[in-house]
């Protein structure tokens, strides 16, 4: 029997590049979405509209490009939206962070509701961009 090589075991250098370029578009794009909805202390809108919108990318994507899919995407696309740009886009920590500020600051109302809407928000997303796609995989082809 043959053991896997090191090469087997790990992405290639073009794999890291694929997905450390989806990480540079999506944080940048993270950054100018927070600008333009940025609507200053109390309940983060930007912040729950970029895990919301970046949940529906996530489903739409993964079930576009995934086994009963529409579209055949190589893995390295695959990594480049999902792990890439998907994961620099949305933003876990900025929400941990905004919430322990609602908590710290005395809106303890507010910062559950943001974790409740948040939750919700993120999980109806996934749920839309699968069904989208899903929808979208039916379609008859020209």
């Amino acid at each position: 029997m043959k053991l896997p090589s090191f090469t087997d075991r790990w992405p290639s250098a073009l794999l890291y590049a694929w997905v450390s370029f989806g990480s540079i578009i999506g944080g940048l794009a993270r950054y100018f979405v927070s600008l333009v909805l940025d609507t200053g202390p109390g309940f983060p809108f930007a912040t729950l509209f970029i895990n919301a919108t970046g949940s529906m990318i996530i489903g739409f994507y993964a079930t576009l490009t995934g086994p009963d899919g529409r579209v055949l995407a190589r893995p390295e696309h695959r990594q480049f939206v999902m792990t890439g740009f998907c994961g620099g886009y949305t933003t876990f920590s900025a929400f941990s962070l905004e919430t322990f500020r609602l908590f710290h600051g005395g809106l303890k109302w507010t910062a559950l509701a943001y974790v409740a809407a948040s939750v919700v928000c993120w999980l109806v997303s996934v749920w839309l961009g699968h069904m989208m796609a899903s929808r979208y995989n039916r379609l008859k082809r020209s």
